[in-house]
């Protein structure tokens, strides 16, 4: 095993989360699953493949209809903290130690510990992340002078989302290879919290990201048992909701819960990362051609709906949590302006839409959204919880879920998609997940589905509503540089001027691939460029700490 040393200012951390002891788990997590770990990735690339040759379309599998057909089969019963999950708060990088103590300090019932969507994962923000959450469970996180009393058993609930299958963790290697991101994620989350959280009854709970398969879903039940075995824990105590972030894992979302029945706290619909993920299977196709998402795509079109109703029916079917998507727009300060009432009336029309769906739950970003939903909850909802809504009423078929919305392409989505893929890989090479953009936040779902957008519409050499230009390079190239030019007021040093124009730089360099990059996430992590700005990040720590001494 092979480790970086620590970021200069984060020796103390360092040491407290790689011990010998859970740096010897580590190295046998990872030993034991690495080869699984290839494998999964592997049938990904297999499986698209597949895809493109054929020409197939996804189905229900017929090797597992007797798992769906089967009517006696339910999940595990969640335990007390996870039965009432009405509102919680997404996208919340626990290497921000301030916002972390601030929504510790909420009424949300619980919070998206995030490492995943609104993490950038450098080697600083996951030393910082991981010590803070197990400095929460511990009750040593700081508040204003004083320690944060925290108690695991009565605040917001810790649902700890570690990065997906597709990220690598670039300062630890394992036999010569680097370490799946997650492993490295649950592992130290694990061997340093989850004893804690469970005899606090309040874990330990997990996200897990992007899955696309069974054999996914029996991966990480089989690294659930392993570790629970190692760690002297109750079989069954770890709970996790999957997030159904792929149009494939749409197809097997009860062979999901069935593989994870002992560990399961749900499934989870979103709406950019799943849009996004039909681009990435099938974005060559002229029928698969998704729209202006500012404009037609929502989740009242054909597509979402019936994935959220199949969701939700699936879910409460076998006794599983069925959970919504985060709501990204912010409260504007002034509460008395027409600003804020149409903001507000905006997010609860939305959720008001997923709480009918028969949601039991659901994200916000912004923390004084969470009384508003909650109340929300109340007013339209009965008890901790929806699994009495089995949603009998529909029947979703394979159409539904491939039913592309009709609309074209405006200038307005197509700056706006340009603007987001910059800012954030703009984001990125500054060390943060997300950002704020025109009154919202923004993080790699959307940026995933904003660059996903201009790449197709390149590739489909789509025409603009207004004035049936075709979306080409030279005018992606154009309206590049006129979003340069209106962000270009907002960087207050060449040093930022000059990373911006990078991020641009890769932004069409993603875009215009021949192939498309499966994760904008995994394009970034592995890319030089994102490499060298940390190595010159740890370098500018080195100097500071040399001229303060």
């Amino acid at each position: 095993m092979e480790l970086s040393p620590p970021p200069s200012d984060l020796t103390a951390e360092y040491e407290a989360l790689f011990t010998s002891d859970s740096l010897q788990f580590l190295y046998e997590l990872v030993s034991t699953f690495d080869k699984e770990v290839d494998q999964v990735l592997r049938q990904r690339v297999s499986r698209k493949a597949h895809i493109d040759l054929s020409g197939e379309l996804p189905d229900f599998l017929e090797s597992s209809a007797h798992i769906r057909s089967d009517p006696d089969w339910r999940v595990k019963p969640v335990p007390p903290r996870l039965q009432r999950r009405h509102v919680d708060i997404g996208d919340l990088a626990p290497c921000d130690t301030e916002r972390f103590i601030k929504a510790l300090q909420t009424p949300a019932e619980g919070i998206q510990v995030d490492f995943d969507d609104g993490n950038c994962p450098t080697y600083h923000n996951q030393i910082k992340g991981i010590h803070n959450v197990l400095k929460a469970v511990l009750n040593q996180l700081p508040s204003k002078n004083f320690i944060l009393h925290f108690i695991p058993a009565a605040g917001p609930v810790l649902m700890l989302r570690p990065r997906a299958w597709n990220m690598v963790e670039n300062n630890m290697m394992v036999e010569g290879k680097k370490v799946p991101g997650p492993l490295f994620d649950f592992g130290l989350l694990m061997f340093h919290c989850g004893k804690i959280l469970l005899e606090n009854k309040s874990g330990p709970f997990f996200y897990l990201s992007k899955v696309e398969s069974i054999l996914e879903a029996r991966l990480w039940n089989k690294i659930f048992v392993w570790t629970q075995q190692k760690l002297g824990l109750p079989l069954g105590c770890i709970k996790a909701t999957v997030l159904i972030e792929n149009v494939l894992a749409a197809f097997e979302m009860e062979e999901i819960l069935y593989e994870l029945r002992e560990h399961s706290a749900g499934l989870n619909c979103g709406i950019w990362d799943y849009s996004a993920s039909f681009v990435n299977k099938f974005g060559h196709r002229r029928d698969f051609l998704l729209p202006d998402r500012s404009k037609y795509v929502n989740m009242e079109k054909r597509f979402l709906r019936s994935y959220m109703d199949l969701l939700v029916q699936t879910c409460h079917r076998r006794g599983a949590l069925a959970t919504g998507g985060m709501a990204a727009l912010l409260l504007p300060q002034n509460t008395h302006s027409d600003s804020y009432r149409r903001v507000l009336s905006t997010v609860t029309r939305l959720k008001l839409l997923e709480i009918k769906a028969g949601v039991d739950g659901f994200m916000v970003y912004d923390l004084n959204l969470i009384e508003p939903m909650q109340k929300l909850f109340r007013l339209h909802s009965q008890g901790d919880n929806q699994l009495n809504q089995l949603r009998c009423d529909v029947t979703i078929t394979a159409d539904d879920l491939l039913s592309m919305p009709s609309g074209g392409v405006t200038l307005h989505g197509l700056k706006h998609n340009i603007a987001v893929g910059v800012l954030f890989i703009n984001a990125w090479l500054s060390g943060h997940g997300h950002f704020f953009y025109k009154g919202q936040v923004e993080d790699s779902a959307t940026a995933e589905i904003s660059r996903s957008q201009v790449w197709q519409w390149v590739r489909h050499q789509t025409r603009l509503e207004e004035d049936h230009r075709v979306v080409s390079r030279r005018l992606v190239n154009d309206l590049t540089m006129e979003v340069m030019v209106e962000l270009r007021p907002v960087c207050h040093s060449a040093r930022a001027k000059q990373v911006l124009h990078t991020a641009a730089d890769m932004f069409l360099e993603v875009v215009y691939k021949r192939d498309f990059p499966e994760f904008i996430t995994t394009y970034l992590s592995e890319d030089h460029t994102f490499l060298s700005s940390q190595r010159c990040g740890q370098m500018e720590d080195l100097d500071l700490k040399r001229a303060r001494l």
